[in-house]
Formats: structure tokens, C-alpha cells, sequence
């Protein structure tokens, strides 16, 4: 359903439009007919149909602000094929998917994502295990909120044998659907949950066994999402692996490129796996 705030441009642009045709069908320098308790002006154009809305200029909300919101101004920098990071909780506009689409832009959901996060700003975490990963996530929730986050956990919740794909599905997509900035998955040696986490479209998961592939994950991957062997890592390593993600920014240009050639291999198969069968 279109947000109220858009609801009112769209209503005002239409009112716009239509008095302006009003106005066209007058003698040059004529005074047109003014709607009936309908006082609008017609506002400066940045596109052939696209109006620049004072709302418009803003791509994030202030701390303890107002939601963000993504519009189509936020993707003018963001070149075709590449990503656009969305903050976590932000509302994106109709016209800023529309363009999106057009654009083959992907509109990647989480907050970490976004450049210049500062490393001790509040996330929330998605955390998931299986069985294997069980003792683990209790200490790692412990720590999380130590550091002063939030965690948000999706299970399990004992020791019963369960399928790690379930859960690392349910904290990629948490990830990828904004509800968490960044996803932590534990199962007994960490791979098969990213391999499961990487399925989901927006998602970078990293499966990472000490402080300097948590490092290389976020600063040269981006990675979102950190998966854990919980039978392979020790406590202090687990713990010194998840500090070092979450306080690692990511890099530098050269590295969002590449990141970028990452994603525009996804949405190629994205595009080829929803194309029309001849």
C-alpha cells in the first residue's frame, strides 16, 4: 500500500497537471480559471513527469526522527546495474521502485549496509542456530547486548536436532527485508548456513573462523550476515570474531566495485530466472 506522505504528492501532482491543461486551453496571457477550493502551484521540474519534492532530498531520518524514506532523487548517483543500500525500517517510495526496476538497481534492505555507518551505532542483529549452533547463540545474544545492541532472536531454542536451513533462511531474510542490520548464523561448522543465507537476493554471508576473515568480510565484502562453526570455535574466538565484524567498516571504493559486480551477477539471474519461458 502507497505511504500516506506519497499518497498526498501523488494527489497534488495530478491537481498540478490538471489545472495546468486548464490553463493551456486560455488565450496566451490569460488569467486561467482557478479549481473551486483547489489552491495549488506548479512545482519546478527535475524530469520529464518527476517533480522534486522538498520530502524527496532526504535519503535517512535523523536518529529518533522520522522513518526514512527513498525516493527516486536517493537513486539519481546510483548507477544502472548496480545497489542502492535501503536503512533498516525505511519506507521506499512507488516511483523509486519503478525507477529501480527500469534502472536494474537493487534495492538492498539493512542499515550496515550503508556507508559511513558509525561502528558503535545500535544494530539489530538477527540471530539463528540450529542445534549445533545452540550453546553458542546463548553466549553470542549475551555479548550483543553487552555491546549494546539488540538482538533479535529467530531460534532454535533447545538442543532437538533441527535443519539449519530453516533458520539461516529466517535471519537472511530479516536481513534483507530490513527488519536487522546485519544477521548472525551458528551451526556446527558454519558453512551450510551461509550457503543457505547467500540464496537469499541482498545477502552477503561470510562464514568466518578467526579476526582477520571477519575483518576481510565486512571492509572488502561487505558482507551483512556472519556465519560460526559452533563445533569448531572456541568461546574467546567466537567472541573476538563477532567484535571484529561488528566494528569492521566497510573499505574503500575499489571494494564497493567489485561488491557491486557481485550483486550485478545476482540480479542477472534474478532477471533470467523470472523472464518469460518461449
Amino acid at each position: 500500500m502507497m505511504p500516506e506522505r506519497d499518497l498526498q504528492q501523488l494527489v497534488k501532482r495530478v491537481v498540478s497537471r490538471t489545472l495546468a491543461e486548464q490553463g493551456r486551453e486560455h488565450a496566451h496571457g490569460s488569467e486561467p480559471e482557478r479549481a473551486k477550493g483547489v489552491f495549488v502551484t506548479l512545482d519546478k521540474q527535475d524530469g520529464p513527469d518527476r517533480p522534486q519534492d522538498a520530502d524527496e532530498r532526504k535519503s535517512s531520518a535523523a536518529p529518533g526522527g522520522k522513518r526514512a524514506l527513498v525516493t527516486v532523487e536517493c537513486l539519481r548517483g546510483t548507477p544502472d546495474g548496480a545497489s542502492y543500500a535501503v536503512p533498516a525500517g525505511a519506507l521506499i517510495t512507488e516511483l523509486a521502485r519503478e525507477e529501480a526496476w527500469k534502472r536494474r538497481i537493487a534495492l538492498v534492505q539493512g542499515s550496515a549496509l550503508v556507508p559511513g555507518r558509525r561502528s558503535d551505532a545500535r544494530l539489530v542483529i538477527a540471530v539463528g542456530c540450529d542445534h549445533g549452533g545452540y550453546r553458542m547463540k546463548l553466549a553470542v545474544l549475551e555479548w550483543l547486548r553487552e555491546l549494546g545492541h539488540q538482538p533479535l532472536d529467530l531460534g532454535t531454542h533447545d538442543e532437538n536436532a533441527v535443519d539449519y536451513p530453516d533458520f539461516a533462511h529466517a535471519v537472511a531474510r530479516a536481513v534483507a527485508e530490513g527488519r536487522a542490520d546485519i544477521g548472525i548464523c551458528i551451526d556446527g561448522a558454519g558453512i551450510g548456513s551461509a550457503m543457505t543465507a547467500n540464496k537469499v537476493p541482498g545477502i552477503l554471508a561470510a562464514m568466518c573462523y578467526d579476526a582477520a576473515t571477519a575483518r576481510n568480510a565486512r571492509e572488502h565484502n561487505f558482507a551483512n550476515v556472519l556465519t560460526l562453526g559452533g563445533k569448531l570455535l572456541k568461546p574467546a574466538q567466537a567472541q573476538e570474531i563477532v567484535r571484529t565484524f561488528l566494528s569492521t567498516p566497510h573499505g574503500e571504493e575499489r571494494h564497493r566495485k567489485r561488491v557491486d559486480k557481485i550483486r550485478a551477477i545476482e540480479q542477472q539471474h534474478l532477471r533470467r530466472a523470472s523472464a518469460p519461458k518461449a
